[in-house]
């Protein structure tokens, strides 16, 4: 018996800078990140990626990126993309780009991750606000005079 379709395996998710493809096709993830530094929200990331890996299916699928806000209710940003896999053996490289994201507060943000409306993986982004640093002493006094 034939299978006419296998919904894939994600074999990996990251949140990048930015994502190239070399001449043999190989690809090359720019700034994998864990978390983001702001000095100030609300902030727009003028661009992020979601590199996605598919494998192990068969058949024509839609991979669902989501991008959700601290609240765990708010979906900010939804993109979809259309792929499919011809042979168990082989893979699916996605890139979602992610233009002018806008963070309105600091906390952890969520990505998530679905094929065909099938949850796959739901990780962490941590929008951490770091003020600038100033050059006043460490007890608030103006330095003296000289």
């Amino acid at each position: 018996m034939n299978p006419s379709r296998i919904l894939p395996d994600l074999q990996c998710s990251l949140l990048c800078d930015e994502v190239r493809q070399e001449m043999n096709g190989n690809f090359m993830l720019i700034g994998v990140l864990n978390y983001v530094r702001v000095p100030q929200v609300p902030i727009t990331a003028g661009r992020l990626c979601v590199f996605n890996r598919w494998t192990a299916g068969f058949g024509n699928f839609v991979e669902c990126v989501r991008v959700i806000a601290p609240d765990q209710a708010t979906v900010l940003r939804k993109s979809e993309m259309k792929f499919g896999l011809q042979d168990v053996g082989l893979h699916s490289t996605n890139v979602t780009v992610l233009g002018g994201l806008k963070f309105e507060t600091e906390g952890t943000y969520f990505i998530e991750v679905l094929v065909d409306d099938v949850m796959k993986l739901r990780y962490p982004l941590t929008i951490h606000l770091v003020p600038p640093k100033t050059d006043a002493p460490a007890d608030g006094k103006a330095p003296a005079a000289h």
